[in-house]
């Protein structure tokens, strides 16, 4: 955690922060590519570590896919302007800017640098790479987008996304293809309304804080440790609440701004997208219960050598949050009755 708190990494974390604000209240397009340098700028800082090899590897290929889509997307801003007048080529360009924008978020089908990345990040990193780092493509793109393009991207998204976490064994790529699969439902929230994509960013970013912050806190990265741990069984019964709110099962609070998608996304006939989203929810739900399913059944040998101590306070902060995660959907259902 000193990774985190030293004066340089605050600062490159409050200019990270800031790089967001340049891009969405920019009035022209060269403003908000000026704002995603800045942000691929001090994002590097913050995920290189000289004694981690592994995060120096992410760091480089991070730099070098984001570098491709700022030249792509300023190439395709700078076409926008040559061909303003000339409406034949509109749909070319904005498949080309919600191109470029989908390859910074990490979506389908430019979505190969996500999980190799992940790989090599702590889980603080991981927990900006999935949540803030989502922010100025995802605004950016609900300026100009495509919507056919963007109702397939959604549909490979959502299926990437669950097909893909089916075989993992590391916990961070399993998270990277929850993102995946969690885009496509941002996506289709950010086509219905700003304010609805903000509220599902908001929900999602809390169920991964508390995953990342406990993960960060037991130092787990693998599955397997999950079954090896000789853990509190309370930290195993809150590790499957969270999943299964991340999964969007109804009594949990994932669920609710997926019910309000789902909502609207009928109001709007989009019968088969919704269709596609709820199915790869269910498989997303698999192996999410196959993870803690497994870690609360299998009745491994008790290492006395693997005992872990974690604080009480913290143990006591974490049940408080997934506390909110099963309670906060009981109380917001009052508010739409």
């Amino acid at each position: 955690m000193s990774l985190i708190f030293n004066s340089n990494k605050m600062f490159f974390l409050f200019i990270l922060f800031f790089s967001t604000l340049i891009s969405i209240s920019s009035n022209s397009w060269f403003g908000c590519w000026i704002g995603l340098e800045i942000n691929l700028l001090t994002f590097i800082p913050l995920i290189s570590n000289s004694n981690n090899m592994l995060s120096s590897e992410a760091s480089l290929k991070y730099f070098l896919i984001q570098s491709i889509a700022s030249i792509n997307f300023l190439f395709s801003i700078l076409l926008k302007m040559i061909f303003l007048k000339n409406f034949d080529y509109n749909n070319f360009i904005s498949i080309m800017i919600n191109s470029t924008l989908l390859m910074k978020m990490g979506s389908v089908p430019f979505h190969f640098w996500f999980p190799n990345i992940m790989e090599g990040l702590s889980w603080f990193n991981n927990f900006i790479l999935m949540s803030w780092q989502k922010i100025t493509p995802m605004i950016l793109l609900s300026y100009y987008f495509n919507k056919n393009f963007i109702i397939i991207i959604i549909m490979l998204n959502s299926i990437i996304g669950a097909i893909g976490g089916l075989n993992q064994t590391s916990l961070r790529k399993l998270m990277t293809f929850s993102s995946i699969n969690n885009l496509g439902w941002m996506l289709s929230s950010i086509m219905i309304s700003e304010n609805l994509w903000m509220f599902y960013l908001f929900i999602y970013s809390f169920i991964i804080s508390i995953m990342c912050f406990s993960f960060h806190m037991l130092n787990l990265f693998f599955i397997n440790q999950l079954f090896f741990f000789n853990m509190n069984y309370m930290i195993k019964f809150f590790f499957l609440v969270n999943f299964l709110s991340l999964g969007g099962l109804p009594p949990f609070l994932g669920f609710f701004p997926k019910w309000i998608t789902i909502n609207f996304l009928m109001m709007n006939n989009y019968f088969l997208l919704t269709f596609i989203l709820i199915m790869m929810s269910l498989i997303m739900l698999f192996f999410y219960i196959r993870i803690t399913y497994s870690s609360f059944m299998f009745n491994y040998m008790k290492l006395k050598w693997m005992k872990f101590f974690i604080k009480n306070n913290l143990l006591h902060f974490i049940n408080f949050l997934s506390f909110l995660s099963i309670s906060s959907m009981i109380i917001s259902t009052f508010f739409f009755m």
